[in-house]
């Protein structure tokens, strides 16, 4: 016997993978992985395009070693660079670098154009409720 809780969950969960597939494949055109655009997102709005390594593993909801695995695919791609913290030799800081930006830049409107039409297939495919509440969520 399944909940209105088990359902709905089971839902977001399909949804979520669904729209996770389709932008991560879409990001591939632009030489990015998901978590990577998600990275320069962050740091292209964050105060002087910095964060803290850990600030940064937190927004994406990753570890230390899989930000600092990320941060070094940024860093050898030139779309980031590493600085010390001024006040905390040991704090390390990733900065977005105008590469970065660019790269961020143009794929934005791959990413949402993705993900307007990842949500529309998946509300069309049985997923109707859960996308519709979802975006009633958000609207108001």
């Amino acid at each position: 016997m399944t909940t209105l809780d088990d359902d709905m969950w089971v839902g977001v969960v399909r949804l979520h993978a669904r729209v996770e597939h389709e932008l991560a494949t879409a990001l591939q055109r632009h030489g990015l992985g998901l978590s990577e655009y998600r990275a320069l997102c962050h740091l292209s709005t964050a105060t002087d395009g910095e964060l803290r390594m850990q600030e940064l593993a937190d927004l994406l909801g990753l570890n230390q070693s899989s930000v600092t695995r990320l941060v070094g695919r940024l860093e050898a791609a030139g779309l980031t660079r590493r600085d010390l913290c001024a006040n905390d030799r040991r704090g390390v800081y990733t900065v977005i670098t105008e590469a970065g930006r660019e790269r961020k830049k143009g794929a934005g409107d791959t990413y949402e154009e993705t993900l307007t039409a990842a949500l529309d297939r998946a509300a069309a495919d049985g997923l109707g409720s859960t996308v519709a509440g979802l975006r009633a969520a958000f609207v108001g």
